[in-house]
């Protein structure tokens, strides 16, 4: 590792890397502002050599990093180090984090996923397309992930809804299982008094609720709740 990353140091873009012509509030021509931090210098010109040219970019200044639309953080795995600089980046609203690594452990996956990284690309496959790619999609508030994370990820969430979320009767929906259950018979015709015989529950519990979700999502009644439900999937 390099001597910038033991102490917890990243290399941003030096001046020369950027244009004097645009910033992080306003580039010419609409173009993305873009942050690169990484753990040493061959790391970061590899990347900076990759994006300057393309005109839809605008590297950003180290003065005004902070407030870059999107930060590369490049790295050859992800480490201690790498993981305090993911969590400062994700204190700040102003800016989405893709990470560009050399080696991806198995364990990295759940610590990506705390640390708000929207996007992961292997160093590998990171030609200029592939780049522009990535930073593109995390400005239009999307995710990319290679194919195989893309598997491991999903595979995660269906273990943590199966293990700790259903025993619990919750999900990752913003309905429990119990709501879910209560507002699609609401759904189905059925009062109160058939709910609670139905689920098992007394009248007043089912009353309970229904309250509680139409208070939380703050819906009008029971059939705004149903419409709520069905719009988003729940149900």
């Amino acid at each position: 590792m390099s001597r910038a990353a033991e102490h917890g140091q990243y290399r941003r873009p030096a001046k020369s890397d950027y244009s004097a012509e645009g910033s992080a509030h306003g580039t010419p021509g609409g173009r993305l502002s873009v942050a690169v931090y990484a753990e040493d210098l061959i790391l970061r010109t590899g990347v900076v050599h990759q994006l300057r040219t393309r005109p839809e970019i605008e590297l950003i200044a180290e003065s005004e990093a902070d407030q870059a639309q999107v930060s590369l953080v490049v790295v050859d795995m992800v480490d201690e180090t790498t993981v305090q600089l993911l969590h400062r980046l994700q204190r700040n609203t102003a800016t989405r984090t893709g990470l560009v690594v050399g080696f991806f452990e198995s364990g990295a996956l759940q610590t990506m996923i705390e640390c708000g990284v929207a996007a992961v690309l292997r160093r590998g496959e990171a030609d200029q397309a592939s780049l522009v790619h990535l930073v593109t999609a995390m400005a239009n508030g999307e995710g990319v992930l290679p194919g195989d994370l893309l598997g491991k990820l999903l595979t995660h969430v269906s273990s943590l809804q199966r293990t700790v979320l259903d025993p619990r009767g919750l999900s990752l929906s913003t309905l429990t299982t119990r709501e879910a259950e209560m507002i699609r018979l609401v759904s189905e015709g059925y009062g109160t008094a058939e709910i609670a015989q139905k689920t098992s529950y007394s009248e007043r519990t089912v009353k309970n609720v229904l309250h509680e979700v139409t208070t939380r999502l703050e819906l009008r009644n029971r059939a705004h709740a149903v419409g709520y439900a069905m719009r988003h999937g729940l149900i």
